[in-house]
């Protein structure tokens, strides 16, 4: 690498770890803590790439974008954020970011990205027209996990053009509030955003009234595999008769439409035509990272709504992270909304929030599973439904240590309640060395309770 990099970020450790690295990397730093300072180095023409936090003491590095585009047009910028939130990406993404991280980054993929941005000589963007009246931030689309990282900078880069868009993931990940999302962030925000359902498109007129409904704006065709054979029929004549001025157009399914059109029950000719770009919305359980974030954001909202102010218990959070969520972000909007009305105590317990969950299915029920049925096809069940609710794609990186820790957990767990939690004896029943056990739960955070048991 080599260059002159400006880091500007109120956290002194994030400035000295950025610092060593990019100077190790052959780069000349100049560091500070304060915004004011990196414009006036900008404006000096120094820096070929600046790397920037969002809030600083004294200013915002999103808004500083457009000023650092005027005064060195083609200097790149990297936003780096703890706003972890699908807001923060897009508003990067509308005012030219080269890049943007979220908080906190991997080193490796930071020096990565700082690299390529060194490299590319990048022309002077057109000017933009102004955005006015972007909606307000208050959607449950909140996640420093990768998988969600990567999903809101594709939404980003997706929100302006004219491609199709088919969202898929299980029922209640998000999939109509990305729909939402993308059309309420986009140049499209002014005209109507239609959801089209079954019954919207049951009769022959139904194509034309949601036309008529949408005018220039988006239309969602929300669970399109549950569509029928003339329905399907209607949206290909539909999406053919459209004209330069036709709205954009988006789908929704929990089905795998790839392996339907396989069968012979979705459409070909619609399976391409809605597929320009498949974003994939993760299970709640494919990002427990996420899991606290979104509890704090259903506990503020609850709060604005006029509920009492109250918060989770360190050991009420544990179980909620080890919730599987078969019902995902929306069982989990609703889990936070019944103990936030249900109870008067500012810190929530965890035996409220067992009192709650155990009320709810932890897991899916397996289709055709039965009390003689051997664990492993039981398992296979699981599995081969988790690979295909990702629509024909791969699930995301690292499945097999997931898998591990999903059926490893419980059987120890398992196994230590058997013992009455001694170790020593259950680590005899698993076949294990006891430092192993200790190891895997501390790994897999598992409670141990010494007690008698009488077997």
């Amino acid at each position: 690498m080599d260059g002159t990099v400006l880091v500007a970020d109120d956290d002194r450790t994030i400035r000295t770890v950025l610092t060593q690295a990019l100077t190790r990397a052959g780069c000349k730093v100049h560091a500070t803590s304060s915004m004011v300072t990196l414009m006036r180095w900008v404006e000096e023409g120094k820096g070929d790439l600046v790397i920037s936090d969002v809030i600083m003491p004294d200013g915002n590095g999103l808004e500083a974008l457009p000023k650092i585009a005027v005064e060195r047009p083609g200097l790149p910028v990297i936003v780096i954020s703890a706003q972890n939130t699908i807001m923060t990406a897009i508003q990067a993404a509308e005012a030219d970011a080269y890049d943007y991280l979220p908080k906190p980054f991997d080193l490796p993929d930071l020096m990565k990205r700082a690299a390529r941005a060194l490299e590319v000589k990048r022309r002077a963007p057109p000017p933009k027209p102004a955005k006015t009246g972007l909606p307000s931030d208050d959607l449950p689309l909140v996640g420093r996990t990768p998988a969600m990282q990567a999903l809101y900078r594709l939404v980003a880069r997706v929100m302006n053009t004219d491609l199709a868009v088919l969202i898929i993931g299980e029922s209640g990940t998000g999939k109509s509030l990305i729909a939402r999302a993308i059309h309420d962030f986009s140049d499209r925000r002014t005209q109507p955003f239609v959801v089209a359902g079954v019954s919207d498109l049951a009769t022959m007129e139904g194509p034309a009234q949601i036309i008529a409904k949408a005018r220039g704006g988006s239309i969602l065709f929300d669970e399109v595999g549950d569509l029928d054979e003339d329905a399907q029929a209607r949206i290909v004549r539909m999406l053919d008769s459209f004209t330069d001025n036709a709205p954009r157009i988006m789908a929704s399914s929990q089905a795998n439409l790839a392996a339907k059109m396989e069968n012979g029950q979705f459409r070909q000719d619609l399976f391409y035509r809605l597929g320009g770009v498949t974003l994939s919305v993760p299970a709640l359980r494919e990002r427990v990272d996420d899991i606290p974030l979104l509890t704090e954001h259903f506990l503020k909202r609850a709060e604005r709504d006029g509920n009492t102010s109250r918060r989770f218990s360190n050991d009420a959070m544990e179980l909620i992270r080890a919730y599987s969520w078969p019902g995902n972000v929306r069982q989990l909007e609703n889990t936070v909304r019944r103990i936030m009305v249900t109870g008067v105590e500012e810190e929530i317990s965890r035996a409220e929030t067992e009192a709650v969950l155990g009320n709810q299915p932890a897991m899916e029920p397996l289709v055709g599973g039965g009390e003689g049925e051997k664990l492993s096809g039981s398992v296979s069940k699981h599995l081969k439904r988790y690979f295909d609710l990702h629509g024909g794609l791969l699930p995301p990186p690292g499945l097999y240590q997931r898998i591990l820790r999903e059926v490893e957990g419980p059987l120890i767990e398992i196994a230590l309640d058997a013992t009455g939690g001694n170790q020593a004896k259950c680590a005899d029943l698993l076949g294990i060395n006891r430092n192993t056990l200790r190891k895997k739960i501390t790994d897999l955070d598992i409670r141990v309770t010494r007690r008698r048991k009488l077997m």
